[in-house]
């Protein structure tokens, strides 16, 4: 479980595709602690470590995960956000993450707002994804490229779904959203509470 609190980032080094699944090589930014089978973070996709040798480290991601998340989309020399797995001790700054992407989302427009910034995403957005809970709340949390964010302007129009983030400087220094323009696609992760409400409702009528 996650907080969406991105804590680094790290740089894609290497690339490997076996069969269906990739091998993603990282420079590592915790070799103190980094170790074989710990879960991290990568864009929001919880990934285990599979090896480690110096200053690198290598998660691998299966064909599901790479059709579901913009992982499949990253070349060599990318930068993603990493947030290692919440001990039981820490303080939950953002909000319950779980790892498991929803979908992709594609950017449809940036703006600075006076030294923040303004982001808008669009995603595919079906009847059946909303009575599964796959939808944003005006003032409620969705996880984007790992990133924990309070959504405002949430909205659906056909078949498509809406959602904004407004970033503060420090976020936007210290996570992959410095590099997301128009065009750029991410990951998304919704609310889990929102999910199982969703189900529960689904269950009692």
């Amino acid at each position: 479980m996650f907080s969406g609190i991105v804590e680094q980032m790290a740089q894609v080094v290497r690339i490997e595709q076996d069969q269906t699944n990739k091998h993603f090589t990282l420079r590592n930014p915790y070799p103190a602690t980094m170790g074989i089978d710990q879960s991290i973070a990568h864009n929001g996709v919880c990934l285990t470590v599979v090896k480690t040798e110096g200053d690198l480290y290598t998660v691998t991601a299966m064909q599901e995960t790479l059709r579901l998340t913009n992982l499949d989309l990253i070349k060599e020399g990318d930068w993603v956000n990493l947030e290692r797995a919440m001990s039981v001790d820490k303080l939950l700054d953002g909000h319950i993450v779980q790892g498991h992407v929803d979908c992709r989302a594609t950017c449809v427009e940036v703006k600075e707002t006076e030294g923040s910034w303004y982001y808008r995403f669009c995603y595919d957005s079906t009847q059946e994804m909303i009575r599964r809970g796959y939808f944003c709340v005006d003032k409620g949390s969705v996880t984007i490229n790992g990133v924990s964010l309070t959504v405002c302007e949430p909205e659906v129009i056909d078949d498509k779904g809406y959602v904004s983030v407004c970033i503060i400087p420090y976020t936007h220094q210290v996570t992959n959203f410095q590099y997301i323009q128009v065009g750029t696609v991410v990951n998304i992760e919704f609310d889990i509470i929102g999910k199982y409400l969703a189900r529960m409702n689904q269950l009692i009528k």
